[in-house]
């Protein structure tokens, strides 16, 4: 992990310029900028020039979040699935920041949020890149899970999902998650309910309604805020809207697909499922949402098992999923992409959204009459 100098990186961001500031939250704020840092592996680390984030927070909580962040990332590894860390800055005395700040490298997402996507975007993603970023997600929280310690985010939602150029999908923002160690196979995997932990912590309607206390951490908790993305995914609806009745995305949709009106959850600026795949498809992410807000702690899958449904769902539609980059060919197309970063701005409304766009199409017989598979979603209990 490279350890960047505060000079330099005050001078790559122009002083931490606002015009550099890709995004900004209760704990501090992205920059964008371009630095040289290694790339490769082995002994054949070279110095390439690219496009990175700098995460510099804004004050003395921030600044544990942001250490905090940094720890998991680093124990990560450039897992799949989750945002790279490239590396960090300290402040030295003297220099601009205070006495001993630690700022956060990271990778470059160049198509923004998937919030953005869903909610901004001119043009909503189809079907496919929808169910594809999903899986993306999945496979990410569920290595999270398996690792040892594991990792419990706390903070999965749509904002902290982020796009890069390549089509995947990174989940980013590690300042809430938290190191537990790894349960038994015959345990829940949940801490004792008198157990020392962190209070309970997460964004209003992603947040899971039974982590009510610092022992009732656990996987479960990251399952019911994934479940809310899926659900916001199929239904490109906010999470909470204080304009609709009932506000909370999980109190409106799930009675819907447990009534089997599960069509009106689906996202009315694009077509309905025109095909028996393609609708078995979108109903399964529904029925794997259901299942993840339950309010039944037990009765929630396991991430491993939605990632297998998932992937289910986007095999049984034929939609295709475009493969990561790995080893030199990775690292070749990720500079010819940070070198092209600089375009984004103009060029973005027109690529995020592409993918995918005439898949549905190849459906066998897309006007033939069939059964309605979104009709029948079963589900669990809501929550109120």
């Amino acid at each position: 992990m490279r350890e960047f100098s505060y000079e330099e990186v005050e001078a790559a961001t122009g002083g931490f310029a606002a015009k550099n500031l890709v995004g900004k939250g209760s704990h501090g704020s992205v920059y964008m900028a371009r630095l040289r840092y290694g790339a490769g592996g082995g002994g054949g680390r070279r110095r390439v020039k690219g496009v990175v984030a700098i995460k510099k927070a804004s004050h003395a909580q921030g600044e544990a979040k942001l250490a905090n962040e940094i720890a998991v990332l680093a124990a990560a590894g450039g897992m799949d699935g989750v945002v790279n860390l490239v590396g960090v800055v300290v402040a030295p005395a003297g220099a601009g920041g205070r006495k001993g700040e630690r700022m956060l490298v990271m990778e470059y997402m160049a198509n923004g949020s998937l919030h953005d996507l869903l909610h901004r975007s001119p043009k909503p993603p189809p079907w496919p890149r929808r169910v594809e970023i999903a899986l993306d997600v999945a496979e990410a929280v569920r290595a999270l899970h398996a690792g040892e310690p594991r990792v419990i985010h706390r903070d999965v939602k749509s904002a902290n999902i982020l796009l890069g150029r390549d089509g995947r999908a990174r989940l980013a923002d590690f300042s809430l998650a938290v190191k537990v160690p790894a349960a038994d196979d015959d345990d829940d995997s949940r801490a004792p309910d008198d157990a020392a932990g962190p209070a309970p912590a997460g964004t209003i309607g992603y947040l899971d309604p039974c982590y009510t206390e610092p022992g009732r951490l656990g996987p479960e908790s990251d399952v019911f805020s994934f479940g809310v993305v899926l659900l916001e995914l199929v239904s490109g609806r906010k999470v909470m809207d204080v304009n609709a009745s009932p506000s909370s995305i999980v109190a409106w949709a799930v009675p819907l697909v447990a009534a089997g009106m599960a069509r009106q959850v689906l996202d009315g600026r694009i077509a309905a499922p025109r095909c028996p795949k393609a609708e078995r498809a979108v109903a399964r992410v529904l029925a794997v949402a259901a299942r993840c807000v339950s309010e039944f702690v037990e009765r929630r899958p396991a991430m491993a098992d939605v990632v297998a449904e998932l992937h289910g769902a986007l095999e049984s539609a034929g939609w295709p999923r475009r493969r990561r980059a790995h080893g030199l060919a990775g690292t070749l197309y990720r500079r010819v992409v940070s070198w092209g970063a600089s375009h984004l701005h103009v060029r973005r409304s027109k690529i995020e959204c592409t993918e995918h766009s005439g898949s549905e199409g190849s459906c066998a017989q897309p006007d033939h009459p069939c059964s309605n598979p979104l009709a029948s979603c079963s589900n669990e209990n809501i929550l109120e």
